[in-house]
């Protein structure tokens, strides 16, 4: 019994094992076919990328076969183009060679039928060609005659002219070289000081008070043994009246030394320009005219500060204006128009160092560019016939000008010729390169040039101080001796924080 239950066990163990057997058999049969399936579906997807890329190639090579293709056709066009241009130069060479001769042989031709002419008209006329030319100029100058003594006339007549301009400026370089002693009074500035301790301060250790004074207001100053008083030298009268302001803003606030002289210089030609609106506004309102523009009541005020002949500008506007009116009323004109164009006759004298021209003509464009009546803008422009008379304006206005010029003692023509004098010598010395300013000082003794440190040198200094000097005695623009004087001054500026 216990055998025959043993075999039926090992039986049943042997039957189990072989199921189980077939079971891992066909496990694996099945995911060999699941490998097969993924190998085969991977291999085909690989086929198709190989394909697409293939694909992607072959047409890329295509086009870059097609635009090499392109190339090669447009290089062989260019080639082509190319040697025809080449051999159209070689015929036009060709045929240029040929014409080249061609005109030689005409240009041959041309001179043996001309010497031909020349032999036959010879002996035509039994003259050589020389003798021919001369009886033509003979001929020629004849005819001629009237037209040559009109040319000698008109050159004769420059000349004249010339050598009359010539000597008017030699009479006038020698009457200016006696005019110093007149300009150097009306020049001078006198100003009393509180007490004679002030002359040191204002001197200032080594001179730098004194200079620092002189560069920024463009005055010479002047101090001597005379108590209690200094001197001012420009013939700017701007200047002088600047100068003398800013000593008495210093002699006020008691400190003196260059930066607050700079403070006070700017402060001091904020005033003057504020006097000179002032003095043109109250001009007008004397004379009663109205609705006058700011700028043009400034360069009447201007004139306050300008001298012709000696006379005082302003002053002669306004005794100008004063008689017109009377003239006016009396022949029975416009009294208002008549005093507006005397009183401002005289304003192109205010810019006329500035700009070019005749002041009469400066003053009718500055009154036509503000606004002014046409018939004080005519009669401005005409009243020293700059432009021709046209109206009673004109005339009342140029009437009014000589009674006003001619009275005693109003006018003194050397000092209207000794300003124009040292304007001139400001202005060589200006059209130097490297010029910041410069300033004629000691009624044009001294004339002090202030340079750019940054342009010039002090080689370059001393250079431009003989050539402005050789360059004043070329011109003869100056009375006496002139001393100049170029300043080249740095200045090194640090803050401490």
């Amino acid at each position: 019994m216990f055998a025959a239950g043993a075999v039926v066990y090992a039986r049943r163990t042997i039957v189990a094992s072989k199921q189980s057997q077939d079971a891992e058999a066909k496990r694996l049969q099945d995911q060999l076919r699941t490998s097969d399936q993924e190998a085969k579906s991977v291999l085909l997807a690989a086929k198709e990328e190989a394909s697409r890329r293939r694909d992607e190639v072959e047409s890329e090579v295509r086009e870059r076969r097609a635009e090499m293709a392109r190339l090669e056709q447009r290089t062989s066009q260019r080639e082509e183009g190319i040697e025809r241009r080449m051999r159209e130069l070689e015929s036009n060479e060709q045929r240029l060679g040929r014409r080249e001769t061609e005109l030689e042989a005409l240009r041959g031709s041309v001179e043996e039928e001309r010497a031909l002419i020349s032999s036959e008209l010879e002996r035509v006329a039994s003259l050589s060609q020389e003798e021919a030319r001369q009886e033509l100029l003979r001929s020629i100058e004849g005819e001629l005659t009237p037209e040559i003594a009109e040319r000698i006339r008109a050159a004769d007549a420059q000349v004249r002219e010339e050598a009359a301009e010539r000597s008017r400026e030699i009479l006038i370089a020698s009457m200016q070289r006696q005019a110093s002693e007149q300009s150097g009074d009306a020049s001078v500035t006198v100003v009393a000081l509180p007490s004679d301790e002030l002359k040191g301060r204002i001197i200032g250790r080594e001179g730098r008070n004194i200079r620092a004074l002189e560069a920024a207001t463009g005055v010479d100053v002047i101090v001597d043994d005379t108590p209690e008083t200094i001197l001012l030298s420009s013939f700017d009268p701007v200047r002088r009246e600047v100068a003398r302001a800013t000593l008495e803003r210093l002699f006020t606030d008691g400190r003196i030394h260059p930066a607050r002289i700079e403070e006070m210089v700017v402060k001091s030609r904020a005033d003057v320009a504020q006097r000179i609106k002032q003095e043109g506004e109250q001009a007008c309102q004397e004379l009663g005219i109205t609705n006058v523009h700011p700028e043009l009541a400034k360069l009447l005020g201007t004139l306050r500060f300008r001298s012709s002949y000696g006379h005082n500008v302003l002053a002669h506007s306004k005794d100008t204006a004063a008689i017109a009116g009377m003239i006016a009323a009396e022949i029975g004109y416009d009294e208002q128009t008549a005093r507006e164009a005397a009183l401002f006759h005289d304003i192109g004298k205010a810019v006329e160092h500035e700009i070019e021209g005749s002041h009469a003509i400066i003053g009718g464009e500055i009154l036509l560019r503000l606004g002014r009546p046409p018939a004080v803008v005519h009669a401005v422009r005409a009243h020293h016939y700059d432009e021709e008379p046209r109206s009673a304006a004109a005339y009342i206005v140029m009437t009014a000008d000589a009674i006003s010029a001619a009275r005693q003692g109003a006018r003194r023509e050397s000092l209207a010729s000794s300003i124009k004098r040292l304007e001139r010598i400001e202005a060589i010395a200006n059209d130097f390169p490297g010029v910041e300013r410069s300033f004629a000082v000691q009624a044009g003794k001294e004339l002090r040039v202030i340079v750019k440190p940054e342009q010039v040198d002090d080689d370059q200094a001393q250079v431009m101080a003989r050539q402005i000097a050789k360059r004043l005695h070329g011109e003869g623009s100056y009375s006496g001796r002139v001393k100049v004087v170029v300043v080249r001054e740095t200045r090194s500026v640090e803050y401490a924080k």
